[in-house]
């Protein structure tokens, strides 16, 4: 599978996957078609030895093996700087593509004819269910799963299996380094949009993911919404500083102070229904904090990026639903449990 030339290169962030990383390469070894592919894997410092594992059972696959663990963001740039192919599939280690998912990006790559960042189906790995057909937002920015394969152009596709290609990735700068994990793929996605580029879900094909796998949570388990401090601190810090960034005036200046209030209730009212201060502490006041303290430079990469903008501002949000997902989920599943 691994092409000299390759058309696409397939980039997978591996930290201790041995339990994993099997089924998420044998995928990418048994794609349909002949296009040339070339795999990339990034180790983050395992310590599961799954990196002498993946450099003895396959040869083939270019492991770039890091002596400390830099997080997925840094693990992804790494990797796409490393990358030959014209185009790039960011790969979870905890997903697994259809037979024909290589292919059918690829086609549909051509068939636009332009830049544009591609998803496919989500599909959970231990029941089976098709999860999302990508993401549309709310207006602060919580993704609302798209299971409409009618609806292809959305906010956001997920960085377990993201296309994109690496003119595109090099042009809109890549990760940032600084957000650690989660949200990534919403600021590269809304970026893309921003500057005027489709960011569009296919309905056909799709990805297994073992979801949740690498942070916890971020799921709904017996009827009942589950994450972790870890997760939804970086979530709520991550999306406001992606709010901060790609909002277009005047709806920024509307929606950030509404979106901060709304942060501080949250976080008050889930402290007094646990009755405890970590909630509010560990992830609503960490991400007023963040914003603080990276002012300047949000402030400065906003406005790069705002006059690189090259869409209408109500173009910007015709991906956006205007009921708040979080009541959505409250008033289904309930107050969250947090661990």
């Amino acid at each position: 599978m691994t092409d000299a030339n390759p058309v696409i290169s397939v980039c997978i962030a591996n930290y201790n996957g041995m339990a994993i990383i099997d089924d998420c390469l044998r995928s990418v070894l048994g794609q349909e078609g002949k296009i040339p592919v070339e795999i990339l894997v990034h180790d983050d410092a395992s310590s599961d030895g799954s990196a002498a594992y993946i450099r003895d059972r396959y040869p083939n696959v270019t492991l770039i093996e890091s002596a400390e663990n830099v997080g997925f963001c840094i693990a992804n740039n790494r990797m796409v700087e490393r990358a030959s192919g014209e185009f790039v599939l960011l790969l979870n280690n905890d997903a697994s593509l259809f037979p024909d998912a290589l292919a059918t990006l690829y086609q549909a790559a051509q068939n636009i004819g332009r830049p544009a960042i591609l998803g496919l189906p989500q599909f959970d790995a231990s029941s089976g269910e098709r999860v999302d057909i990508g993401c549309l937002f709310d207006p602060f920015l919580n993704p609302i799963p798209n299971r409409n394969p009618d609806t292809n152009e959305v906010g956001m596709v997920i960085g377990a299996c993201l296309w994109i290609p690496k003119r595109l990735w090099n042009e809109l700068g890549g990760f940032p380094e600084w957000f650690g994990s989660v949200a990534e793929d919403m600021y590269l996605c809304c970026c893309a949009r921003l500057a005027g580029y489709a960011v569009r879900a296919l309905p056909d094909s799709g990805y297994r993911h073992w979801q949740g796998k690498s942070f916890g949570g971020n799921r709904v388990a017996e009827n009942r919404l589950s994450t972790t401090y870890r997760r939804r601190a970086l979530s709520e810090r991550n999306k406001s500083f992606v709010m901060v960034l790609t909002y277009p005036a005047p709806v920024f200046h509307c929606m950030f102070p509404l979106h901060l209030v709304l942060l501080l209730t949250e976080g008050a009212v889930l402290a007094l229904l646990k009755r405890q201060w970590v909630p509010f502490r560990e992830i609503y006041l960490a991400s007023l904090k963040a914003l603080w303290h990276e002012r300047k430079h949000l402030r400065l990469l906003r406005r790069e990026l705002q006059a690189q903008r090259n869409v209408g501002r109500w173009r910007f949000f015709s991906v956006f639903r205007w009921l708040p997902h979080k009541l959505r989920l409250l008033l289904k599943h309930g107050v969250p449990q947090i661990r």
